[in-house]
């Protein structure tokens, strides 16, 4: 009989066959929609690199300005959100770290781990508690969602077809939890102390820890989430800023249209955009590379009724300021701001484990 340890070294490499073949698939099925789409496209790239030549550039800077408002707008939400938590920050730090996060996001494998990551450390920096600087990324990326499905329903029953609700359901049951649950908690700490305590003293009783192991941790968590207070007024501008921050997206992706001679229905617009955004959240190559782009192309012939020539020049030109300019801008910022951050980080994490080191001895 073949033991366990022999039996786990010969599951990894059959389970290694089959990542291999996995990525094989995926890299396959790559190819051929890249062949698709020249075989697709090739007799209208001429027509689309006339309508990049001659590009309406008062429109494609518009179009920047539009995707820079975005932008702004997504860090007046995070500066909104830790405020509510106590934590001060100017729009200019708020900017600096959104740029340095989407740049992440959009060019690095597993970008959105890397970008979250970043961003906790950051606004950790800034003050804020793991508690706050978690329920921040926590709501700000469900209202974010909740956005994107506004968009979504909206594109699709103005351009006639029916919409899920349950896309739209999901992310308002999510805001709504979030905010009741941190509610609840700074209206009730007692009864949330008292519950947490009788949970905790049943968890110490299972694995044989003394009674109190952990409640000075509980009692520092619960007054963390004490700390955050989002009245009417903060969480209405939480909500204002999120809309400006997808509708300037929006507008980034109709200009981009208008730049190159195209005229899409405007509704049309909607259903593009939650489709791209939607497809591109699914990890892959980072920024859904060619996902996104086929995607974009595609849905601008059908939902905004433009031609395929002018809808591969306009996703060019998105991609290029929604994606290439971001991400370059962003890089530079990190480099700029943020480099040296990650060298106190390292260093911190050395003086603790010899801290560790030194008490384990």
């Amino acid at each position: 009989m073949a033991s366990p340890e022999h039996d786990g070294q010969a599951g990894a490499p059959r389970s290694g066959r089959h990542w291999r073949w996995l990525r094989w698939v995926v890299a396959v099925a790559l190819l051929a929609l890249l062949i698709g789409e020249g075989v697709y496209l090739a007799p209208r790239l001429h027509e689309s690199w006339r309508a990049l030549t001659e590009m309406h550039w008062g429109i494609a800077l518009a179009c920047v300005v539009a995707q820079a408002v975005s932008l702004s707008a997504f860090a007046r939400v995070q500066k909104q959100l830790l405020a509510a938590g106590g934590v001060r920050v100017t729009q200019r730090r708020s900017l600096s770290v959104i740029y340095a996060s989407t740049a992440m996001s959009v060019t690095l494998p597993a970008g959105q781990v890397f970008s979250t990551a970043f961003t906790y450390r950051e606004t950790r920096r800034w003050g804020a508690s793991p508690v706050v600087a978690s329920w921040q990324l926590a709501i700000s990326g469900v209202i974010a969602a909740l956005g994107l499905a506004l968009l979504g329903v909206s594109g699709a029953l103005l351009v006639g077809g029916s919409a899920n609700t349950t896309t739209l359901i999901l992310p308002v049951a999510g805001v709504i939890a979030l905010v009741a649950a941190v509610r609840y908690v700074r209206a009730h700490p007692r009864s949330i102390v008292a519950a947490g305590r009788w949970g905790l003293a049943k968890y110490n009783a299972l694995r044989g820890n003394a009674a109190d192991a952990g409640r000075a941790r509980l009692d520092a968590i619960v007054d963390q989430v004490t700390s955050v207070r989002l009245g009417p007024r903060d969480a209405a501008a939480a909500a204002g800023f999120s809309a400006v921050h997808r509708l300037a997206d929006v507008a980034c992706l109709g200009l981009a249209c208008f730049a190159v001679g195209a005229d899409p229905r405007i509704y049309g617009l909607l259903l593009v955009f939650s489709a791209g955004k939607t497809v591109g959240s699914i990890p892959g190559a980072p920024g859904g590379l060619v996902i996104v782009d086929a995607t974009l192309i595609a849905t601008l012939t059908t939902a905004a009724s433009i031609s395929a020539s002018q809808a591969v020049a306009a996703a060019l030109v998105y991609r290029v300021v929604s994606f290439v300019l971001v991400a370059v801008v962003g890089w530079v910022v990190f480099l700029a701001l943020f480099r040296s951050h990650r060298l106190e980080d390292a260093r911190a994490e050395f003086e603790q484990e010899s801290e560790r080191t030194t008490a384990g001895e």
